[in-house]
């Protein structure tokens, strides 16, 4: 008989946005009059547009392909060039951060990719992971065999959790004892919050003392308004020997349906063998994509090439500046609510305390029965989670401006 990969048998049953998804399809069953006036600020999904400059990309590639002389079949696997230039010059180059074209490798998710750069690590690594925390860092790790079994409060064996909260501004201090990979997320996934130059120096100067890899998830680099504030691991001196940074485009561009997104992975940087051997892992990962991947399609990558036009770049702006006034709406709805809040600056998140008393899961059942509003609870993320609330930015303005309403109208 087949045997299955027991380490999915570890994964906590009912991921939390499925379980979010059956409570509010129970409400909205009960409730067909609620469910019309219902706004949704749970999962992070983008709601506007594509911008003019990708539509008008997408539609110029879907030409190409019509014609022979200008159809693309397989492209590389890594990207086609004349994305991987712009991409390094944009974003690090014209920054003054040191990153060659060639270290750049364009992808369909960072969701997929932080997963997939599990293939090149080893699976003995201690892990350190931040509590709370964007659920795929700890599941994949599970999937993987990272891990032991989880414990009654879902913590999993194997694993260092990096306690955040609002002691600590929900941003990681490096721990005591010596970990070999650690996932560090800025702008935060959940909690909005962004890590000083001060912290990630830490960070870096940890990792290189310790020969340890961070996995820097950078998706929310472009809502970073506060130029003192990193947009990149790499603006740290000795990140390069240290770091791999994934992008993501979903949510600067609004490619959440589209998908494109890409991994830096230095040259410089390295990991040992089991017999104590440095080796790069620039190598393994493109062998890991060439193997396991047939790239993007050429019509996203044109796509996303037209995000760095002058047109794509204003555009982009836009957007951003949209998601971020919709972010200053319901921060200031949730304060002047009576919530402790966190997040909504320099990030499109907002994390919210709940009401004394109240459990997270306690608090969406009261908001979204009350005030017909989906938020994410915090206990979701884990259990430093536990007593806060995400609330999304990415909705219209209207709607926006209706939950912040909403949640000053609420009696708790």
């Amino acid at each position: 008989m087949a045997l299955l990969n027991e380490n999915y048998l570890k994964l906590k049953a009912g991921y939390l946005f499925p379980e979010i998804g059956r409570r509010v399809k129970a409400f909205t069953d009960a409730n067909p009059e609620a469910a019309k006036r219902l706004i949704r600020c749970g999962i992070g999904d983008v709601t506007e547009p594509l911008p003019q400059a990708v539509v008008t990309a997408m539609h110029q590639a879907v030409d190409e392909m019509a014609v022979r002389s200008t159809f693309k079949g397989y492209g590389p696997e890594q990207g086609y060039e004349w994305l991987r230039s712009a991409i390094a010059e944009n974003d690090f180059r014209s920054r003054g951060i040191e990153v060659a074209d060639d270290e750049i490798f364009v992808s369909d998710g960072s969701k997929c990719d932080c997963g997939a750069i599990l293939d090149i690590l080893g699976d003995t690594n201690r892990l350190a992971i931040t509590d709370p925390v964007y659920p795929v860092y700890v599941d994949t790790n599970v999937m993987a065999g990272h891990t032991g079994d989880a414990d009654a409060t879902g913590a999993y064996a194997g694993i260092h959790y990096l306690p955040c909260t609002a002691q600590n501004g929900f941003v990681p201090e490096p721990p005591k004892e010596p970990v070999d990979v650690i996932y560090l997320c800025s702008p935060n996934n959940p909690t909005g919050a962004t890590a000083s130059r001060a912290q990630l120096e830490a960070w870096v100067k940890y990792a290189l003392a310790h020969n340890a890899i961070l996995l820097f998830d950078a998706a929310y680099e472009a809502y970073i308004d506060d130029p003192t504030v990193p947009r990149s691991i790499y603006e740290i001196p000795g990140a390069r020997e240290c770091a791999i940074e994934f992008r993501s485009f979903s949510k600067n561009g609004g490619f959440t349906g589209v998908r494109c997104a890409f991994t830096v992975v230095p040259k410089s940087l390295m990991a040992s063998t089991k017999s104590g051997e440095k080796r790069p892992l620039h190598p393994l990962w493109s062998r890991r994509m060439t193997t396991k991947f047939n790239g993007v399609s050429y019509i996203v990558q044109r796509a996303a090439a037209a995000l760095y036009t002058p047109e794509g770049k204003a555009q982009v702006k836009a957007l951003v500046e949209h998601y971020m006034g919709n972010a200053k709406l319901l921060v200031a709805g949730a304060k002047a609510a009576g919530h402790t809040v966190f997040g909504g600056v320099n990030a499109p998140y907002i994390w919210v305390s709940a009401p004394k008393g109240f459990t997270s899961w306690q608090a969406f059942d009261r908001i979204l029965g009350e005030a017909n509003v989906v938020i994410t609870p915090g206990s979701g993320f884990g259990s430093n989670g536990e007593g806060w609330f995400r609330v999304s930015a990415f909705n219209s303005r209207a709607n926006a401006e209706e939950v912040s309403r909403r949640l000053q109208s609420l009696k708790w």
